[in-house]
């Protein structure tokens, strides 16, 4: 049946060295996931840092790391699973070869040398698809970045409350629309579902000011509120103009391979929503002694030009 492969996706809890790379050599039994654990101190949440090159992203830490058997292991190394052991895997129908069943095992992160569970989503084994399986999760592993930024991933809108049009002094309400959007792919004869997660959002207000990366992507407001009440995303420009907004988010990503666990692809994606145009206005108020239907010329009717001496 092939030699036994761990495939491990964990995150380490110690201090780690500068230059962090996803292993995935051939013939490996381990692919390291490095991180850094953090509280996010907007959603309080436990967050690590999946690091690549100079990059960094905040995900929703997953507490367990998984592994595929192709033993099939019951409850241990000495001990195989003979129902698994009997199973086979059809043919692949792309590329006709036979497939290699194995068992995701799971354990908490936290614990050394931990005692392995079945992974309880899937009942009995999957398939993997290769001449070599154990090189299968490595390989995949070693590409899975380049794939998830080449989809075709919506980096939703950027919305604003007033708009086109606000107000010099008072809040403007910024929020996105983006969501969590599903993939499925074909990658070295696997099926591949991947998942792209929104995680921060930077706001660019176009006046040389910005908010971010923040978790927060805003919200709406009723329209009795847009210029009194503050979000944690809205902005109050300080002077009037014509301003290029954008919203940036940045992307994480999972995914699984032949209906495997969710595996962290150890990178990130920025999108960038096409700029829109905020005009910002400011006020003047002043006594008339008509309405605009007694007087269209009366200062701040339409048309009106002067202001009142």
């Amino acid at each position: 049946m092939g030699s036994l492969l761990l495939l491990l996706l964990t995150h380490a809890t110690t201090a780690f060295a500068d230059d962090d790379r996803v292993s995935a050599a051939r013939n490996e039994r381990e692919l390291l996931v490095g991180a850094r654990f953090t509280i996010n101190p907007e959603s309080g949440q436990l967050t690590s840092t999946l690091q690549t090159g100079n990059e960094a992203a905040s995900a929703t830490e997953d507490p367990n790391q998984y592994m595929a058997d192709t033993h099939c292991r019951a409850d241990g190394p000495d001990t195989v699973d003979p129902g698994c052991l009997a199973l086979t895997c059809p043919p692949n129908g792309m590329s006709g070869q036979d497939g290699t069943p194995v068992i995701w095992k799971e354990a908490p992160k936290a614990i050394t040398n931990p005692g392995w569970t079945d992974w309880t989503p899937v009942t009995g084994p999957t398939c993997l698809y290769g001449p070599e399986p154990q090189d299968v999760l490595a390989n995949i592993a070693a590409r899975i970045l380049t794939d998830f930024r080449q989809l075709p991933i919506n980096p939703g809108t950027l919305q604003a409350q007033p708009f086109p049009n606000t107000l010099i002094g008072g809040p403007t309400n910024f929020y996105t629309t983006t969501t969590e959007q599903p993939f499925d792919l074909t990658i070295l004869g696997q099926h591949i579902h991947l998942a792209a997660t929104p995680t921060t959002h930077t706001y660019t207000y176009g006046d040389g000011q910005t908010l971010g990366p923040t978790p927060a992507p805003g919200y709406t407001l009723p329209d009795t509120a847009w210029l009194t009440q503050d979000t944690r995303t809205s902005h109050t420009y300080t002077t009037t103009g014509n301003y290029p907004i954008t919203a940036t988010t940045t992307f994480t990503g999972t995914y699984t391979v032949n209906n495997g666990p969710p595996l962290p692809i150890n990178g990130t994606l920025n999108l960038t929503t096409p700029p829109k145009t905020i005009r910002v206005w400011k006020t003047e108020t002043a006594l008339v002694a008509d309405t605009c239907e007694q007087n269209p010329k009366s200062w701040g009717c339409p048309g009106a030009e002067a202001s009142p001496k």
